[in-house]
């Protein structure tokens, strides 16, 4: 290892520093930079360079939300880092203005997203952040972080030095119990979805695939693998847990779930109402996009006009029980019909999990805020209307997160069409103004029997932050 990297002086410590650069912490440092009279902000990022979920980069995907819930959007649609500025940084405006896309490509918003990531200041790739503790006597955070080089290896180390924290850790593939000796042996095809394309050539390959998961990555998969398997020798097995291949809850009033009046509207009731609240709503982000379902069944009538029937499998209902290798390449899976009643055995050569993301543990990091952080009765963090977890009175500073409160503001927490206005109400919060002014009104639906608007969150700056000038 080389020399410690430069630390930071501790008598400027910024005003904000970010863990973690996914899509919600590069919201908040586009909108940031855009503060008046300025932020101090630094943000790191273990990862050499930005990419969105780059093993579901499928030719042709799109995103399930309008391209006008890009970073910033909506909370200033006059910013420099809005997806149309970047298409016309890169000539690209009129040939998207005729193409009439209001989903754009996952590509693209890929390649927008890295684009904003390399243009903006304080951003920093190959920066793992090892610890998070108080200083109660310097009154800030202290974040000790390894500088890595292009191959992840320890290159060296250094600290920054916070007033305020945010922490955009994101999710991480979750693999059911039964599945994770197989999919943690390198040498078994089992995967999770979130490596699909890095195996695709290999698992095209297989002669019988088997896809897990009901939502819109399995759909996505299944449809990409139906695609390029010859007519009538297909030999793909599509298994959900859920009771049908159900469609996303899209109506118009079904999506005001996702706005800042619901959000406001569910961290205001009791916890037992929201831990039973949240399963229910699976439907509201878990199901499959309608468009997708007709190209499924499209695809599949497609190859009945010869005759006969695709040899591809789709059965819901159905929870793998067990799983277990058979020889030396191929995978069985224990199989139990929920509502038959009913176990089978299914023997395949290759197994792709698409159940999903949970969210990372902040555990893993904050061990060193442990003293100061308040649970609810599930040993959660408490997260407060304007996203910060509840600490102790003694310390000044803030610690907000993103899409780690689900548990406190509902299916919204990983919504993209939620990130830009989040990332105003931090920033409103943490400078105690509002450099972005926000709407009070945002669905035509009244959740509740109180006043929703009356109880907005009034902006209030952390006591160890300074309220800007002007």
């Amino acid at each position: 290892m080389t020399a410690p990297a430069p630390v930071q002086d501790i008598d400027r410590p910024h005003d904000l520093v970010g863990i973690g650069v996914g899509p919600f912490n590069l919201s908040l440092a586009a909108l940031a930079h855009g503060v008046p009279g300025g932020l101090s902000t630094a943000f790191y990022e273990q990862r050499r360079a930005f990419h969105w979920h780059p093993g579901l980069l499928i030719e042709g995907t799109t995103l399930q939300v309008p391209f006008l819930a890009d970073l910033v959007t909506l909370a200033d649609p006059a910013s420099p880092w809005s997806f149309l500025n970047y298409l016309r940084h890169r000539e690209r405006l009129f040939p998207f203005y005729f193409a009439e896309r209001f989903h754009i490509q996952r590509t693209e918003y890929d390649a927008y997203c890295r684009w904003v990531s390399e243009s903006l200041p304080g951003m920093h790739f190959g920066h793992q952040v090892d610890a998070v503790r108080w200083n109660p006597e310097r009154e800030v955070f202290e974040v000790d972080f390894t500088q890595l080089d292009v191959h992840g290896q320890a290159e060296a180390l250094g600290r920054a030095f916070a007033r305020n924290l945010v922490l955009g850790v994101g999710t991480e593939p979750y693999v059911p119990e039964p599945l994770r000796p197989l999919a943690d042996a390198p040498a078994v095809p089992v995967i999770h979805s979130a490596d699909y394309l890095d195996h695709r050539d290999r698992f095209l390959a297989a002669d019988h695939i088997t896809v897990v998961g009901s939502g819109q990555s399995g759909a996505e998969i299944f449809l990409d693998l139906l695609r390029n398997r010859p007519a009538g020798h297909e030999r793909i097995t599509w298994l959900a847990r859920t009771e049908t291949f159900a469609p996303m809850e899209y109506s118009k009033l079904g999506l005001e779930h996702f706005t800042p009046d619901y959000t406001r509207y569910f961290h205001a009731l009791a916890e037992p109402v929201r831990d039973e609240l949240v399963p229910r709503q699976w439907q509201l982000h878990k199901g499959i996009d309608a468009e997708t379902i007709a190209a499924i069944h499209d695809e599949l009538y497609r190859r009945t006009q010869h005759g006969g029937w695709p040899d591809a499998t789709l059965t819901p209902g159905v929870n793998v029980r067990t799983a277990g290798r058979v020889a030396t390449t191929k995978v069985e899976l224990h199989l139990e019909h929920a509502q038959q009643g009913v176990r089978s055995r299914l023997t395949t050569d290759a197994v792709i999990l698409a159940t999903g993301y949970r969210e990372r543990p902040l555990s893993r990091m904050l061990s060193g805020l442990d003293p100061y952080m308040r649970l609810d009765s599930s040993e959660r963090p408490r997260v407060d209307a304007d996203f910060r977890l509840v600490l102790d009175s003694s310390v000044t500073g803030a610690v907000y997160v993103q899409n780690a409160e689900k548990h406190t503001h509902g299916v919204g927490a990983p919504d993209l069409g939620l990130a830009a206005w989040r990332s105003a109400a931090i920033l409103n919060s943490l400078t105690g103004k509002e450099p972005y002014p926000l709407p009070t009104r945002t669905a035509f639906t009244t959740f509740g029997l109180t006043n929703q608007q009356e109880t907005r969150p009034t902006p209030k700056a952390p006591s160890g932050l300074i309220p800007l000038e002007g």
